[in-house]
């Protein structure tokens, strides 16, 4: 009881200050390598984009990206795709037939958009880094005719320090830094590598950003077989820097890479980083999730976990997908694709104990009063589930028998009881039928 308290005072504390949201956040197409930039008020999110390979690409177990979406939400919940912004077959420098458009960034200068990008070249080997530019954060771009000269790399990162100075980070098997012009387009200065980090195993992917004075460059290392996120800090942009410790220690996915990037939205600190929780038998086709982030006194980042929950709150009235949960019972809980030939419909949550129950945090019921529960779910023996608010002996909001079916099918039920405000919603298995649910709404 002590562990729920905990937990109903933690949800409480974090709901006034910050949003939840469910992981992953893109669920229509595979997203990768996301850089989240607030733009007006509103995050914006600049992600690579992998696909399934066609029959022209000639490696079908490598990375495969033809073009760039950007997407944006003002609460982290509900994110609207603002379509392709860039595209292979519509730069003139990039090699049309590569997929290689992989890790991007974007910043604003002056009322501009610039968007940087990386591709394989058309002519010669290697890849370059473009820009392109734009009056608004969703588009149109207009790519350069020509990368940026004296640039040979992947995964730019571009910070713009209080002074106005422009940088430009990005990787080739080490991390390299110069200064840009006032055009952006340029560089200022010539490229320098960045010293005093790991030495051994691939270190790629920088994200540069400053807090209170300090400056941070973060970025994907594989000390062992796949990519943990780091960090490194220092007192000038081009450093020297030190290496301070982990963000996100490597998934249990095996999702050999990871990238990242670090924004305070609102108040609050987000980490977006990708896995490959829709692709669990490719980890070349992947997907972005948010978790919070925080720091520590002395300016230290307090290590991430990654979450099914995310951040965001999540409407009542909507959807409330329950197998992205917060918390569940120490057994009788588990989790399926509902169609593992669209892994783009998301799991369901299976319940095979008496009593084993999942919590969902920050559910917004809202101030006018709710009369009726509809649960997408199914049980081969039919069922009876619980649905309390803040822990599993909380409040009782309803009673649903879920009749025999194989199938997934929508039960409504009335409610017992309505709370307003903000709650964790908690859903127990009363009996030891096995239930599988999909989703969870509530309705006036």
């Amino acid at each position: 009881m002590k562990y729920f308290k905990s937990l109903l005072l933690a949800g409480m504390v974090l709901t006034s200050t910050f949003a939840y949201s469910q992981n992953p956040i893109i669920r229509d197409q595979f997203t990768a390598d996301p850089t989240g930039r607030v733009f007006n008020g509103k995050m914006y999110l600049f992600p690579s984009h992998d696909i399934p390979a066609p029959e022209s690409f000639p490696r079908k177990d490598w990375f495969c990206m033809e073009d760039y979406h950007v997407f944006s939400s003002s609460n982290l919940t509900e994110w609207t795709d603002h379509g392709v912004i860039v595209s292979q077959e519509k730069v003139e420098w990039v090699n049309p037939t590569s997929f290689s458009m992989w890790a991007p960034d974007c910043v604003e200068r002056n009322g501009k958009y610039y968007f940087y990008f990386p591709a394989n070249i058309k002519t010669g080997r290697g890849f370059g880094i473009g820009v392109a530019i734009a009056e608004k954060p969703e588009g149109p771009y207009i790519p350069e005719k020509e990368p940026i000269a004296n640039v040979r790399g992947i995964d730019p990162s571009v910070f713009i320090d209080k002074d106005g100075q422009a940088y430009i980070y990005y990787s080739l098997n080490r991390i390299f830094a110069a200064s840009l012009k006032d055009n952006m387009t340029e560089l200022a200065s010539e490229p320098v590598v960045l010293g005093d980090l790991p030495t051994r195993g691939l270190v790629e992917g920088p994200f540069f950003f400053e807090r209170s004075g300090k400056y941070y460059l973060t970025y994907p290392h594989v000390e062992n077989k796949i990519e943990r996120l780091e960090y490194a800090m220092g007192d000038n942009p081009l450093g020297p820097f030190k290496v301070t410790g982990v963000i996100m220690d490597e998934t249990p996915m095996g999702t050999w890479t990871n990238h990242h990037s670090l924004v305070q939205y609102n108040g609050q600190w987000y980490l977006f980083y990708h896995q490959s929780a829709y692709s669990p038998k490719f980890d070349k086709n992947r997907s972005v999730c948010i978790d919070s982030l925080f720091f520590n006194e002395d300016g230290t980042i307090r290590k991430v976990i990654p979450t099914n929950r995310g951040v965001g709150i999540t409407n009542a009235l909507g959807k409330i997908e329950i197998d992205r949960y917060s918390h569940i019972s120490l057994a009788g809980v588990s989790l399926a694709f509902i169609d593992t030939t669209n892994t783009f419909k998301g799991w369901k949550a299976i319940l095979g104990k008496q009593n084993s129950w999942i919590a969902y945090n920050a559910v917004d019921f809202g101030n006018k009063k709710l009369k009726t529960i509809h649960v997408n779910a199914s049980s081969q023996n039919g069922g009876t589930l619980e649905f309390r608010l803040d822990k599993p002996d909380g409040i009782l909001l309803a009673t649903v028998k879920i009749p025999r079916s194989v199938s997934l099918n929508t039960v409504n039920a009335k409610l017992s009881k309505y709370q307003k405000g903000v709650h964790n919603l908690v859903m127990v298995l009363k009996d030891s039928s096995i239930v599988e649910v999909d989703w969870v709404q509530f309705a006036r």
